[in-house]
């Protein structure tokens, strides 16, 4: 055994992890939502997937200078340790290991098994469903786990596969849209659409973007196996974020050239599809949409096999010689991999119990595991553009200050979006039928015990086996 992970990947890879986590099963519900939050006015949902995109894109070049001062094992954590401190970077690297990544990854295994299990009729909800999910849980981290460079190569094609649909839709409902004036007519359309008007549409379709938008950053896991990863993961952090934001856009106006506005608010993307190829078409895009659904899972799976690798190469957490080995016949951090995957199927089954049953299994703790956490993620990087501009403001005043200021206002406003939708708005539903619901709320204190539980594993004096690099 050894404690040293190789340079395996190349900039490729790191593109299509970047590209591959964010576009997966999100691009496909969200489309739809846009369309029912600005009541069918493609202008305005345009300018919503602008407004998201842009605030991911702000991040992404952060980070991507980020990428350019500091490597070592983890990408992100990395960052927060150079800026903030190690004890911030701990935090940052156990909420990773223990919340926000296996919330995002067993969610994917359930809409992975949710879209294979609807091919034959089957119910979402049910018991086949959830062990389905639990299949492709299992079976994604034996990928990762037992042939890391199969993994790459598979996050590579489901990337290029994922994105077939969308381009077909892109070009083809786009070029069909022009020539019988649907595209023409859904854009005629520039009105009040909504209940409070353009502006409370607009922030509402805001809202929805942010979650297509959100795991580009889980791509910064595989820094310490990045080839040149200072020169490549900045590369691919943002050709990625560009890449994201161009796919989402035209495939969003290729839906209204493919059939009515009306259509598409009421039955989605499998509808526009069927329209322009049958239902041959149809069954086609749930067999893709399963590969893109699984391509994420894998993504964001091989993030999760690291979170506690990520903790032991500082010499922290619980038992870091044990989950800090690497296999000499793999090159893995097995022990982190194992643990990784309990974390996910304790997850899943959390997810499946807070919102899927018919009465939540977690009473007022039942939250959305793959959303709320995003609110704290873009919390935590706050602190770091602060330190940032701090340590390296004047070495570049539009690289070093101004873009970690506009990274600031960004992230605020993303938390800001995510309390909106996920507290306020649904406080004031509840609210109305008399009932209290504040899910915000509760996720902050399953965040809070979360850190504290990590608190009683933080070494103060630790070895750290490597120190960061500085340029």
């Amino acid at each position: 055994m050894n404690n040293k992970l190789e340079k395996k990947y190349g900039l490729l890879t790191a593109i299509c992890m970047v590209v591959g986590i964010v576009i997966g099963s999100g691009v496909f519900f969200k489309a739809q939502d846009i369309l029912k939050y600005t009541d069918g006015n493609m202008p305005l949902g345009i300018i919503a997937w602008l407004i998201g995109g842009i605030v991911m894109i702000i991040a992404a070049l952060n980070l991507s200078t980020f990428g350019t001062h500091y490597e070592k094992v983890n990408g992100l954590v990395d960052y927060a340790e150079a800026t903030v401190g190690k004890k911030y970077a701990y935090y940052v690297a156990w909420f990773n290991a223990v919340l926000y990544v296996p919330g995002m990854a067993s969610t994917l295994a359930w809409v992975s098994a949710r879209y294979t299990v609807n091919l034959f009729g089957g119910d979402i909800t049910g018991g086949l469903c959830l062990a389905l999910a639990g299949f492709y849980l299992c079976t994604s981290y034996a990928l990762n786990a037992l042939s890391p460079k199969l993994a790459g190569k598979f996050q590579v094609s489901t990337t290029f596969i994922k994105l077939i649909p969308l381009l077909i839709m892109a070009i083809v409902g786009t070029v069909v849209g022009l020539a019988n004036g649907t595209t023409i007519e859904a854009f005629k359309t520039w009105s009040v659409t909504a209940e409070g008007g353009n502006m409370s549409a607009l922030f509402a379709a805001v809202v929805a973007t942010a979650f297509a938008y959100e795991g580009w950053i889980i791509a910064t896991s595989i820094n310490a196996e990045l080839k040149n990863a200072k020169r490549n993961l900045p590369i691919a952090l943002t050709v990625g974020s560009f890449i994201i934001v161009a796919v989402y856009i035209t495939y969003y106006i290729g839906l209204a050239g493919a059939t009515p506005i009306s259509i598409l608010q009421e039955q989605g993307a499998p509808a526009a599809f069927t329209s322009l190829f049958g239902k041959v078409g149809g069954t086609l895009l749930s067999v893709l949409i399963v590969i893109s659904c699984f391509g994420t899972l894998n993504g964001l799976m091989l993030a999760s096999t690291r979170g506690m690798y990520a903790l032991s190469a500082r010499n922290q957490g619980p038992k870091p010689k044990m989950f800090g080995e690497v296999s000499e016949s793999t090159n893995m951090p097995h022990n982190s991999s194992i643990i990784g995957l309990m974390i996910c199927s304790f997850m899943l089954f959390y997810f499946y119990g807070a919102n899927l049953m018919e009465k939540p299994l977690f009473g007022m703790f039942s939250f959305d595991s793959s959303e709320l956490p995003i609110i704290t993620i873009y919390a935590f990087y706050i602190p770091m553009f602060i330190m940032f501009i701090k340590k390296h403001g004047k070495e570049n005043i539009w690289k070093n200050t101004i873009m970690p200021i506009l990274g600031i206002i960004a992230s605020s406003f993303m938390i800001f979006a995510a309390v909106y939708a996920h507290g306020i708005s649904k406080y004031i539903s509840a609210k109305a039928e008399g009932k209290f619901s504040f899910p915000v709320l509760f996720y902050l204190i399953v965040f809070v015990a979360v850190l504290v539980i990590g608190r009683i594993f933080y070494k103060k004096d630790a070895d750290v086996s490597a120190d960061t690099e500085n340029k």
